[in-house]
């Protein structure tokens, strides 16, 4: 492993090179140094969504999913290390199912709308889809093992489920998308 950063301000960075975990340099306009950044600022964005008022369940996964982010971004910036292990996207996986159970069928296409803390959810689905981008660009480039695109894939669903959780809690609704033929729809449901 690379060597830890033990000062803020190193200065080595302002010749436009950022450094890898594994001591080599490499231009911060790349596509790790994309990847890393897209991953940075998708747990940023968690961490804000912790600031909300969340279930205790969620909250629980939502810092340990922080953790794993750590583990992914580590990986981006130690090529060849195997950090993110399988049963991050196995976690993932059982709190889809959980949390997908929960949820009515979704009638439409909904809207990035609602509480504050689905709206959060949701800059944070859009970031992990950034961030799945940039690894899917670095893995066209270079070798790359699947998991760390399976990881923000699935992610991202799953923050679009806990968006509509966070809406529906404590008697909330979704904010549907408002399509024509949804509108026709409730139309027909009233007039029969």
């Amino acid at each position: 492993m690379g060597k830890r950063v033990s000062q803020v301000v190193t200065r080595t960075g302002d010749d436009g090179t950022t450094g890898l975990g594994n001591n080599t340099r490499v231009s911060k306009n790349s596509g790790r140094p994309h990847a890393m950044g897209d991953v940075d600022e998708l747990n940023s964005h968690i961490g804000l969504l912790l600031c909300e008022p969340l279930p205790a369940d969620m909250r629980a996964l939502l810092t340990d999913i922080q953790d794993q982010l750590f583990n992914l971004g580590g990986e981006l910036a130690m090529p060849g290390y195997e950090i993110l292990k399988d049963d991050a996207l196995a976690q993932l996986d059982a709190a889809l199912a959980r949390y997908n159970q929960t949820l009515p069928r979704l009638e439409e296409f909904i809207l990035p709308a609602g509480t504050r803390a689905a709206c959060q959810a949701h800059v944070c689905r859009t970031v992990a889809r950034r961030a799945e981008r940039s690894v899917v660009a670095l893995q066209q480039s270079e070798a790359m093992r699947p998991a760390p695109r399976q990881y923000l894939n699935r992610l991202s669903d799953l923050l679009f489920v806990l968006a509509r959780v966070l809406n529906l809690q404590d008697g909330g609704s979704e904010v549907y998308w408002k399509s024509e033929k949804l509108a026709r729809s409730r139309q027909e449901d009233t007039s029969e």
